[in-house]
């Protein structure tokens, strides 16, 4: 007999979605702002020599945004649960 698949969560409270939403619109925001700083240090910018080209360039932008989010997955810098915290204490 297997069992493993047959339990389901307890659904989450009002208060837990609204945190996992706030957290992760927090996420969401340092991630923008991290894609925004790794742009302006010339991360993902197309070398002159041996580049990508035209097909590069467009879709630098998606690299970049991913590679964001991952810092953010990864700890990023802290921005995140300072905004949380910050929205948290604003309801």
């Amino acid at each position: 007999m297997d069992v493993s698949g047959s339990l389901s969560p307890a659904p989450k409270t009002p208060d837990q979605v609204r945190t996992d939403q706030l957290r992760d619109a927090s996420q969401k925001l340092e991630a923008g702002f991290l894609a925004e700083m790794l742009k302006a240090s010339g991360f993902g910018k197309t070398p002159d020599a041996f580049g990508g080209g035209t097909g590069e360039d467009q879709f630098t932008s998606f690299l970049v945004q991913a590679q964001a989010e991952k810092l953010v997955e990864a700890g990023g810098i802290g921005l995140a649960e300072h905004i949380f915290q910050a929205l948290v204490e604003k309801e």
